[in-house]
């Protein structure tokens, strides 16, 4: 018997999460002419992309860039009439060394010493070398994959030279800035993953080329119209606590809502998962799998001034380091916007170590470590805030999910395996665009043809 105002719906194809990879697969499969619902926990569509106004200042509260290399993002928002920007980069970037001086430069390569520079050249050719014999979808396939998972990056990356200050700006460019994990909790394969999926270690590296361009307006923006396309296809605040499934199909059950399908995709973070119970249960390796898989964490600052000051100064904005508690920062200034917005970072147990501090006192060692890159000036910033998707209840982390040592090579490959009528897709399973929303698009698009494939087979 049906609960008083619980709406019924029957479809082809129930979508749980209504980011770009859920609304990009109910696009997929409403142009191949099959049904649709798409069941969204949250007030808003977008998953980690969330573009808001703080204080009067619009802020990318989630994911923003955009690369030359990322096809299926890039094609999306050409075809959703959106425009891009490019990052500002004019001027010298800046380096904070061991002993925490601050260096300017220009070019790629930071002001170390010559024998550091050796290392890190060296290491880095290594490093491309063998990231460009990993398929990034499958990265368990390689002959060496299982002892490449049974190293951690750091462990690796010591054993190749004993030079500190090389091992700490190779490692971070997976640890803090990408994966947002210690550099001892997850593996060699993990890490030449992260790199092939960017096409090359040296890709990852290279901010002019990660982080490339931005979209006018926001990134939110290309789940808001995929989501406009559907039309009352979208529920939102209809979180699914019970997936049943058979060989017939499945039964999504959701606040307030009960969607019965052929097919469901499951577009959501693996570490979400065990939100839902799934009648029957999934299968042991699955279950064992998404115990091996959690999120990374990272703070994402935004500080936003009357001016954009560090121009001034000859600077593009562009710092990092690997002993400062922000260990990179940019210029984010909003296309058109005559204020000037710094976006730095906080990742792995130094947001761990800052969220055991009061917000005030958070602020003012965030805003110090700024001010060490660009000046005083940084630490008077007239907005300021802080993107913590780790207390965001149906994200809890970011920016994506990582296998712990071990757990790629040991289970990589049923990642994006279907259970009967039960598919799955997320950026957080990508090869290409792993992490990204580029990834996240591929995704949507391979779980959309796999079951159009299945309903006409």
């Amino acid at each position: 018997m049906s609960e008083p105002n619980r709406t019924e719906l029957t479809r082809d194809v129930v979508i749980v999460g209504a980011g770009a990879a859920g609304l990009t697969a109910a696009n997929e499969l409403r142009r191949a002419g099959l049904s649709v619902a798409v069941l969204e926990a949250r007030d808003r569509v977008g998953g980690r992309l969330w573009t808001d106004v703080i204080d009067g200042a619009m802020l990318e509260i989630g994911g923003q860039w955009v690369s030359p290399d990322q096809d299926a993002l890039i094609d999306t928002v050409a075809e959703l009439g959106l425009e891009t920007y490019s990052r500002y980069r004019e001027g010298d970037s800046v380096y904070v060394g061991p002993d925490g001086t601050t260096h300017r430069f220009t070019g790629e390569m930071f002001p170390v010493a010559p024998e550091t520079e050796r290392v890190i050249a060296e290491i880095t050719e290594r490093l491309d070398a063998m990231v460009a014999e990993i398929d990034p979808d499958r990265p368990w396939a390689h002959e060496k994959a299982e002892e490449w998972d049974r190293i951690s990056w750091d462990a690796w990356l010591r054993a190749q030279t004993d030079d500190d200050e090389a091992v700490r700006n190779l490692a971070f460019a997976t640890g803090s800035a990408m994966l947002t994990k210690p550099t001892h909790t997850f593996s060699l394969l993990q890490s030449l993953l992260m790199a092939a999926s960017a096409g090359s270690y040296s890709n990852l590296v290279d901010a002019d080329f990660i982080l490339d361009k931005r979209v006018v307006g926001g990134l939110q923006q290309v789940p808001l119209l995929l989501a406009e396309r559907l039309g009352d296809d979208v529920h939102l605040g209809r979180p699914v606590r019970t997936l049943e499934w058979s060989g017939d199909g499945v039964t999504a059950i959701a606040d307030g809502m009960t969607v019965r399908a052929r097919f469901a995709i499951l577009a959501l973070a693996p570490v979400l998962y065990n939100r839902i119970s799934f009648v029957p249960a999934l299968p042991r390796l699955q279950h064992q799998m998404h115990q091996h898989l959690s999120m990374g964490f990272v703070i994402k600052v935004h500080a936003v001034y009357d001016t954009p000051f560090w121009r001034e100064k000859g600077l593009s904005g562009t710092a990092f380091s690997p002993y400062e508690l922000s260990h990179e920062a940019y210029d984010n200034t909003n296309h058109g916007d005559a204020r000037g917005t710094l976006v730095g970072f906080v990742s792995d147990q130094h947001a761990d170590d800052v969220f055991r501090l009061s917000a005030q006192e958070r602020k003012d060692r965030i805003l110090e470590s700024l001010s060490h890159y660009y000046g005083p000036e940084a630490k008077e910033p007239v907005v300021y805030y802080e993107s913590d998707w780790g207390s965001e209840e149906w994200t809890r982390g970011a920016y994506a999910a990582s296998f712990d040592l071990g757990g790629l090579h040991r289970y990589g490959a049923q990642l994006r395996e279907a259970v009967g009528p039960v598919h799955f897709a997320c950026s957080d399973m990508a090869g290409a665009g792993y992490q990204h929303v580029d990834g996240a698009i591929r995704m949507g698009r391979l779980a959309a043809s796999q079951i159009v494939d299945e309903a006409r087979a």
